[in-house]
């Protein structure tokens, strides 16, 4: 104890006399400080970092050698006089490490510019956002610049798009674009500066006072420009960038975004305008004999970039084809060396017993001598209240000849039984922290590296049952339920907040796998951590796509890329960005096509995968014995994961690349669960409806758009019960043929980067369809449900573990609120990783059974009757007639609503209780209130639109024992609220669900008043009479708003105020 209170006092106190000698704004905060000084003199064993967060965070360091604290505090106070002069050294150094810069940024067409970049960068640069100059997003495009500005509409409202001139038409020089910040930066004589760019679309020109930098082509790489030599010391740096659009951004076809013809049902061909018209056909079409894509117009194939941008089935146009700066711009100090794309490998033995983590790093020196250097590794895993462990911390010696680069691998770390890292739905996602730093002799730190790692091996192997492929994490096997992503936004307004918003979605929705579809991006980092955060593995492809690359209909580029060398430059430069992530679990080469031959084989050739990471096809079981007998597996490019050709071959769809993956319509729910609905054992696309709430249609198009004259129009809410129903069954059906004829699936797709009309679980501003709420129901864990093809109860148990002790009770109500049918299947147990049929629901067979009716299932704990599962169906007759469930609406069910806020800040915490009072529970029955387990994951719920403390806290994990208490203790409003809806009726409250705005005395007619995005517990839920549902409901508030939460149903119409 009173080595850390020494340690503690002396960190203060050297933080006064840094705060005395050098300004505050030199330090990103104390933690900083302190840091640095232990860099400085690498003696401290004990140090008490005060964090943003304010918690303190104390780091045991268990070297041998080490001096004690009362020793270094000794060393440093010898120092007397001189303490102060080294500080005064120190505080006129620039700190190690990155600045972003993501602000400040102008922009201007090219054309409208009379000035040469020397010119923009010396004598002549803008003074601000006057024309032609603008404001310009950076991270960002062209196009989003030009939205932002509202120089051209916005092109996802309506048919704007049509009114923005195309590329093909303009020329790419009308959407060649300047940008200009500037920045300021002093630097010590042994440090440098590096100018980062993390991506560019396509090339561009970089001048930098005065001086020009050539950025070579390619939308996948990162360009890293050592610009020391031409800093201004003094002052201002005026930074200019000249961007180029891709060499071949394409023709649109007259017929729109993507020409087809497609053979209607008649047998008739006929031509289908999509996406450009944004008309409900604007979908993912799957008769695929009967298509013919007019893909000549592709050209933009032939550039290693993104391929939807020059138009999809499910999207118009985008003009610009994403022209920009489109990823990160940063500084970077350093000293003399430079750290550069460590590799983190862990490997396993004795049953995940004996775990080592692996690791190897470039290190470049840009100095003029010889570095004698001390590379040091630290693990650490964050505790419970932000207490940090540190695991490891070594130190190595290496030397770097002066101007030359080298690779040097650490002796392997030893950790026994450490957390691992899990899937959604398997386990906790643990982190630990790995910071890597290089001291150079007399000159200190002179970089720093950080990275959140996971200890978990991925494998995957073809499945000698199902022909799918199988995958395993942490030797478990995992049934893939996901879906396909394209990308964030069709203009990459790409961020932090929003990529966390649609990452925690799909945990929410209960997947485990998402695929990054070929014709998007190769994801971001910050997409990837999130990832990592909530447990999704990653299926990442890379830039090939069949439509764009050799398989349409005439062939177009049929060798792929015109330049197959950048194209991998740029794909093992991807590689080495995403490698160190958990959550990304495999490589494939394209969407529906391989790359060209000579691609795939260095693809292959590149990320072979290492012995220790191999699996025999006929075990299914690696080869450990090989183990580390062979070079050190961080030394390979990647070594750890399975690289797949294409998206239909090798364990996918029919494993031989024939389109046999979808069907992409609408399906009658059985379908899904008959064993000859789809014979191959992994389907990557298979897709459904996906249509947006209304309110999201009413505020992406004008009134006009609402007038589709060839659809028979239908009241208000089929629209999301048939996305509930669908999407429902798809999981359910396909989770009914676990492992014996199925390995997965992933639904094409989850969300659009546009405000599409389908195929989505929330539209591009943020609201979920019912669709995202069956799939949650479907897709928990463990799962009760009914397969509609035989009328078994099934259990689904995806867990470890075995489920044992519980009970499922079935119930089925009439539309006159009477229960005609109750069961109860007691005293069950399901194996792990397995689906059980429980017994048959025979109310069908029973004596007069309703032609409409309700179905609810619970399976619950026999021992506390806590709810582990809840299902409610809405079900008829063979040859039942659905117009019954119209009149149901004039039904008037009681409801009561109690509901606890919990305000911090702008976020909105609240609880919500829905009774539905038309009739008191039965005494005997003790499952209506619906008390839930806590399901893994659930605690980060309150935490849903707050944002991290730091880079080395995990986000789901991030609030603490006295955080929570001071959360406690500090709520603006604790009181219960009641609201009750009136109703003199017995029946189902159906399909209810809740929706968030802004409270308003006055707004226009069709304004969109939704605050979004909102994390519900569960919506679109129905109650039988006594049933009580607890939902939680989370959100952020912008500034000067009131919030106001309505709830509707099919039985509740227009909406009522409940908060």
């Amino acid at each position: 104890m009173f080595r850390w209170i020494a340690s503690f006092f002396f960190s203060l106190f050297l933080r006064e006399v840094v705060n005395f000698v050098a300004p505050r704004e030199a330090f990103t905060s104390s933690s900083d400080i302190s840091a640095d000084f232990a860099a400085m003199h690498s003696l401290a064993s004990l140090v008490a970092e005060k964090q943003l967060n304010s918690s303190w965070i104390l780091k045991r360091v268990g070297n041998l050698g080490v001096p004690t604290t009362i020793e270094w505090l000794n060393d440093v106070l010898l120092l007397g006089p001189n303490l102060v002069l080294n500080l005064l050294e120190f505080s006129v150094m620039a700190k190690i490490g990155k600045i972003v810069l993501d602000s400040g940024w102008l922009a201007a067409r090219s054309t409208e510019v009379q000035l040469t970049g020397t010119q923009l960068t010396t004598t002549h640069p803008p003074s601000g956002p006057t024309s032609p100059w603008m404001e310009a997003d950076v991270p960002g495009t062209v196009l989003g610049t030009l939205v932002k500005n509202k120089v051209v509409p916005d092109p996802f409202y309506g048919l704007e798009n049509e009114t923005i001139i195309d590329i093909a038409d303009s020329g790419r020089e009308y959407y060649t674009f300047w940008f200009f910040t500037t920045f300021e930066r002093k630097l010590s004589g042994n440090q440098h500066l590096v100018l980062n760019f993390r991506a560019i679309n396509y090339s561009a020109e970089v001048y930098l006072n005065g001086h020009q930098k050539v950025l070579p082509k390619g939308m996948f790489r990162r360009h890293s420009l050592d610009v020391t030599d031409i800093l201004n010391p003094e002052g201002q740096n005026l930074l200019a960038v000249l961007v180029h659009p891709p060499d071949h951004p394409g023709k649109i076809p007259p017929e729109g975004g993507r020409a087809v013809i497609m053979r209607d049902i008649s047998g008739f061909w006929v031509n289908a305008l999509l996406a450009e018209s944004k008309s409900i056909i604007n979908c993912k079409l799957n008769v695929l004999p009967n298509i013919l894509f007019f893909s000549p117009f592709f050209q933009i194939g032939k550039d290693v970039a993104t391929q939807y941008v020059q138009g999809w089935d499910w999207i118009a146009p985008i003009r610009d084809r994403n022209t920009g700066i489109w990823d990160e711009v940063s500084i970077y100090v350093t000293g003399p060396v430079k750290i550069i794309d460590p590799h983190l490998v862990s490997t396993f033995f004795d049953g995940y017993k004996r775990v080592y983590l692996h690791a190897t790093t470039e290190l470049e020196n840009k100095g003029a001598w010889v570095a004698e250097c001390n590379l040091n590794i630290q693990v650490s895993l964050e505790l419970e209240g932000s207490i940090c462990l540190v695991e490891h911390l070594q130190t190595q010696h290496v030397s770097i000849p002066a101007g030359k680069s080298v690779q040097y691998t650490f002796p392997e770390l030893f950790f026994y039984k450490p957390n691992l890292w899990w899937p959604n739905g398997m386990g906790k996602q643990s982190m630990y922290n790995v910071i890597i730093t290089v001291d150079v002799g007399e000159y200190g730190e002179s970089d720093s590296w950080s990275h959140l790692f996971g200890f978990r091996k991925i494998e995957s192997y073809i499945d000698s049952r199902t022909g799918g492929r199988l995958f395993k994490v942490n030797g478990q096997p995992i049934f893939i339920r996901g879906g396909n992503w394209i990308l964030s936004d069709g203009l990459l307004r790409l961020s932090k907040k929003r990529y966390r918003t649609d990452i925690k979605f799909h945990a929410d929705m209960n997947f485990n796998m998402i695929r990054c579809w070929g014709g998007g991006l190769a994801e971001r980092p910050e997409f990837y951590h999130y990832c990592d955060i909530y447990g999704l593995l990653v299926w990442q492809e890379f830039w090939i796509t069949g439509d764009v690359d050799g398989r349409g209909v005439p062939v177009s580029n049929p060798d792929g890329p015109l330049d197959h060398d950048l194209f991998l430059l740029c794909a093992r430069d991807t590689v080495k960005l995403l490698r160190n992530h958990p959550s990304l679990a495999l490589w494939v080469g394209g969407n529906e096509q391989v790359p060209p031959p000579d691609i795939n084989d260095a693809l292959k050739n590149d990320l072979k995968l290492h012995p220790f990471f191999v699996i025999s096809e006929e075990t299914g079981k690696s080869m450990e014995d090989l183990s580390l007998q062979s070079v050190d597996p961080s030394q390979y490019l990647d070594g750890t994961r399975v690289y797949i050709q294409g998206s239909m071959w090798d364990g996918f769809a029919n494993g031989k690349g024939d389109f046999t993956d979808g069907p992409y319509e609408i399906q009658d729910p059985e379908s899904f669960f008959r064993d000859d609905f789809y014979k191959y054992g992994f389907n990557p696309e298979v897709g459904s409806v996906g249509m947006p709430v209304a309110a999201t249609i009413r505020a992406t198009m004008p009134p006009e758009g609402w007038q589709i004259p060839f659809f028979r129009k239908l009241p208000n809410g089929y629209a999301q019960l048939a996305n509930y129903i669908q999407y429902r069954a798809l999981v359910e059906g396909y989770t009914s043929h676990m492992w014996g004829k199925h390995t997965g699936f992933l639904i094409w797709k989850t969300q659009n980067p546009w405000t599409g009309l389908r195929g989505q679980f929330y539209d591009h501003l943020l609201d979920q369809t019912a669709g995202f709420y069956g799939c949650r129901c479907a897709a928990e864990p463990i799962h009760v449900q009914l397969n509609l093809a035989t009328y078994f109860i099934e259990v689904v148990n995806t867990q470890s573990a075995e489920l044992s002790d519980v009970a499922i009770e079935a119930s089925v109500w009439d539309l006159s609120g009477t229960c005609p049918y109750y069961k109860v299947f007691d005293k069950l147990s399901v194996p792990p990783k397995k689906i059980v049929s429980i017994g048959e629901m025979n109310y069908p067979k029973s004596k007069k059974p309703k032609p409409l009716y309700f179905l609810l299932l619970k399976l619950y704990n026999m021992s506390d009757y806590s709810i582990i599962s809840r299902n409610f169906y809405w079900l008829h007759l063979p040859g039942g007639d659905y117009k019954l469930l119209e009149a149901y609406r004039k039904r008037k069910v009681p409801l009561k609503i109690t509901s606890r806020t919990f305000i911090k800040g702008s976020t909105y915490e609240m609880e919500m209780h829905v009774k539905n009072t038309s009739k008191k529970p039965d005494s005997k029955c003790f499952t209506y209130k619906n008390n839930f387990i806590t399901r893994l994951g659930d605690d980060d719920f309150d935490m849903a639109s707050l944002e991290p403390v730091n880079i080395g806290t995990k986000e789901k994990d991030e609030v603490g024992l006295f955080q929570r208490i001071c959360r406690h203790f500090s709520r603006e409003t604790d009181g219960l609220r009641v609201a009750e809806i009136n109703g003199t009726e017995e029946g189902v409250a159906f399909f209810l669900h809740f929706s968030v705005h802004a409270s308003k005395t006055e707004h226009k007619e069709g304004e969109d008043t939704r605050i979004l995005p909102v994390h519900y517990s569960d919506n679109y839920f129905s109650l039988v009479p006594g049933e009580v549902m607890p939902i939680k409901i989370s959100f952020e508030v912008p500034p000067g708003v009131t919030p106001r939460i309505t709830l509707h149903g099919w039985n509740y119409h227009g909406g009522h105020a409940v908060f």
